[in-house]
């Protein structure tokens, strides 16, 4: 059974959600792994996916260890002496992490970020214990009873009784001898049979840390074989194996604890095209303690800040040279050539303050060759600059926050997302869509907007089936007046449909941030079903708007749901 280790100096810390999967359409085989973890104390989460076990225990391992770096700079602040030393050696810290800021990219042409397969591979032995942990039985025998001289008086000689006393006393000897000899033959049949107990378990013991170890090596090997197959696909372009490669060389890429890095990485394995969406640290995350003053008359630690000027230059340089030390560091490490142009999108989350919601712009993009930007000396280029020499896109002022139209745009994707399989064609006159499966009627509902949407040039994506209420596809409409995001639910009912799964649609268009939402199903809608959509992006279609769907896309089928509630009973 799959799992992961997490390896922490301080685990009491460290939240680790149990270990997910996404399965293929047939469900046959794992496309991917999922895990999410969070450090308690510094407040920080993020979910970690990889198409191995291996890949994703070494993203792993990299995250945790700059976390318990982090958290060793915590504790360390934490503990700090009171007062004006507290004082200096905080300012001298804050002076160091402003000057970080200015050597991002600089740092990147000091490391290789080339990938060292074999450092993948876990070449531990596995750990024997030292010892069996039960000692040996002892068992010490009883001393053996001596001969004791009787005394014989001078009346017991004349009277002649001398011989029997000391006959009486070699008597007693005999049996107290014969009663021991009788005991510690008992003792040593129990010693032998414990001792003999005890081999037996202490073999089983070894023999079962020995079966553990063939375990850990077949399983070591397997991994290994994977690592192998990994660097074997990435030398012969595969596109997955690319972008899990490139998703290693970007976890591995240190910042300092600056921020936590997030990112979607797609592949155009025909054009040679790695496109990566990146999140920019906000300016809110950037270090901006200039100075900290030791308060006598208060006993606190009062902190100076540098300029909102100065703040928002940093984010600006910040910025510009992740972008091109990102770039640098893919363009590196790939080894196999895989990579001709990287397309950089440059996202930041921030809260507007005119509505005080949450948003996300696309603030910088880049689309750039090997060619060109190869032949930059990175160490001695203004960042913005370079980045407008290779004709980037952004606005005059990245603290403005205001969005750009990127030069390309990627892929829309959604982890749920699986493999669509093709139901319309087996369908005829004589199909029920009441009494088929409830995967096939997903699948179905997916096929027959996608086509409605083909003709405008839309998207329909059919997600990990639950049978639970939750999203089963998600469409992506461009018309630019009623499209976007929609969220399609389909219920394969055979009863009237109550508010209920509106209510729960309702509440999932809001999760998902959609446009409106399409519940479709083969029976109909109650009254307060109706009532609760009126008003609200949503569209009921029950099984006569189905069939209408189906028959303007060259299927046809029925709905009978007396037959399958029959069938169902």
């Amino acid at each position: 059974m799959a799992h992961v280790t997490i390896h922490s100096t301080n685990l009491e810390n460290i939240a680790v959600g149990s270990l997910q999967t996404k399965w293929n359409a047939r469900g046959d085989r794992i496309l991917r792994y999922y895990i999410d973890v969070r450090h308690k104390k510094l407040n920080l989460h993020k979910e970690v996916s990889a198409p191995e076990i291996f890949i994703l225990q070494s993203k792993l391992d990299a995250l945790i260890a700059s976390w318990d770096e982090k958290y060793t700079g915590y504790l360390k602040r934490q503990s700090l002496l009171s007062g004006q030393a507290a004082a200096d050696e905080m300012t001298t810290e804050a002076a160091l992490r402003l000057a970080s800021l200015t050597r991002i990219l600089t740092h990147a042409t000091l490391v290789d970020d080339r990938i060292d397969w074999e450092t993948l591979k876990d070449r531990s032995a596995y750990q024997y214990p030292k010892d069996f942990p039960e000692p040996k039985p002892a068992s010490s025998p009883a001393p053996q009873p001596k001969y004791v001289e009787p005394k014989v008086g001078f009346f017991q000689v004349i009277l002649g009784k001398k011989a029997g006393i000391l006959a009486e006393a070699e008597a007693i000897h005999a049996a107290a001898i014969q009663q021991w000899k009788e005991v510690e033959d008992r003792r040593k049949v129990a010693l032998a049979h414990a001792v003999a107990q005890w081999e037996e378990r202490r073999k089983a013991f070894w023999d079962e840390h020995k079966a553990k170890e063939d375990a850990f090596k077949a399983e070591q090997a397997a991994s290994h074989a994977l690592v192998d197959q990994l660097a074997a696909e990435v030398a012969s372009g595969e596109e997955e194996a690319v972008i899990e490669h490139a998703s290693l060389v970007l976890e591995r890429s240190d910042y300092d604890g600056l921020f936590e890095k997030s990112y979607l990485l797609q592949y155009d394995r025909v054009r040679k095209l790695m496109k990566l969406a990146y999140d920019l640290p906000s300016i809110d995350v950037l270090p901006s303690t200039k100075a900290v003053k030791f308060v006598k008359a208060t006993g606190e630690l009062k902190e100076n800040f540098i300029s909102d000027r100065d703040r928002k230059a940093n984010f600006e340089s910040v910025a510009y040279q992740v972008c091109l030390r990102t770039i640098h560091e893919l363009f590196e490490a790939d080894e196999a050539g895989n990579i001709d142009a990287i397309l950089f999108n440059g996202f930041v989350e921030f809260v507007d303050p005119a509505s005080g919601q949450q948003k996300r712009s696309c603030l910088m993009s880049l689309l750039v060759d090997r060619e060109s930007f190869c032949a930059i000396d990175l160490n001695r280029v203004d960042p913005k600059a370079c980045f407008k020499s290779l004709k980037g896109v952004s606005a005059a002022s990245l603290a403005s926050l205001a969005p750009i139209a990127p030069v390309m745009e990627l892929d829309t994707e959604d982890r749920r997302f699986i493999e669509a399989r093709e139901v319309g064609a087996a369908l005829d006159p004589g199909t029920n869509l009441a009494a088929i499966s409830w995967e096939d009627f997903e699948h179905l509902v997916r096929e027959v907007f996608e086509k409605e949407f083909a003709s405008r040039g839309g998207e329909v994506k059919v997600t990990q089936s639950s049978s639970d209420g939750g999203v089963d596809a998600i469409a992506f409409d461009p018309d630019p007046i009623t499209g976007g995001k929609i969220v399609i639910q389909a219920k394969r009912y055979t009863r009237t449909v109550g508010v209920s799964a509106v209510r729960d649609l309702y509440g999932t268009i809001m999760n998902e941030g959609a446009s409106r939402g399409i519940l479709v199903s083969t029976a109909d809608y109650g009254p307060d079903a109706y009532k609760f959509a009126t008003g609200k992006p949503i569209t009921l279609m029950n099984g006569a708007n189905l069939l209408h769907m189906l028959e303007r896309q060259g299927f046809q089928a029925s709905i009978d749901l007396a037959a399958a509630r029959l069938a169902a009973s």
